[in-house]
């Protein structure tokens, strides 16, 4: 348990010479003891997938139906990804987000993010909102498999044999 704590602070890392003092810093400027980040992770982002479960149950109301879900659905993927912060500290958690690995899946989950929410109430197109919904999902999806080893090469592999 001691060696999670440590990779997941940030403390396992060894020190290099490209900015590591900030993040490092900002580190040590964290008050938050190891329970106090697990109970706020747990709480994120468990709000976020009530979240998005909530938003997907307003999606069949008629009228704001699917603005609602956007909003709801949206606001919970923010939250779920944001719960990792909890962990790892902001600093290394937009420096995860950033990686070579991850780049494309992040900047394609937060370009649908917008893009949902501008098809939802800005340009009031349903079929859109939808679509960048899906979207949504299917980016966040890859960005979490990008943590798992070899996951992405596996369901590369499935959706190659399916199709």
């Amino acid at each position: 348990m001691d060696k999670l704590k440590r990779v997941l602070s940030g403390e396992d890392e060894d020190n290099n010479a490209d900015g590591s003092g900030i993040l490092q810093r900002a580190n040590q400027a964290s008050t938050l003891a190891w329970g106090t980040r697990m109970k706020g992770f747990l709480l994120c982002f468990i709000f976020g997938v009530l979240c998005s479960i909530l938003g997907t149950s307003m999606l069949w109301l008629p009228g704001l139906g699917l603005a609602v879900f956007a909003v709801l659905y949206s606001v919970g993927n923010l939250c779920a990804l944001a719960s990792t912060m909890f962990l790892i500290g902001p600093c290394r958690q937009l420096k995860n987000m950033c990686a070579k690995e991850r780049a494309l899946a992040t900047i394609l989950m937060l370009v649908c993010l917008v893009l949902t929410l501008c098809s939802a109430f800005w340009w009031a197109n349903n079929g859109l909102a939808l679509l960048f919904c899906v979207l949504q999902f299917v980016a966040f999806t890859w960005y979490g498999l990008s943590y798992v080893p070899f996951a992405r090469d596996a369901v590369l592999k499935i959706c190659s044999v399916c199709f």
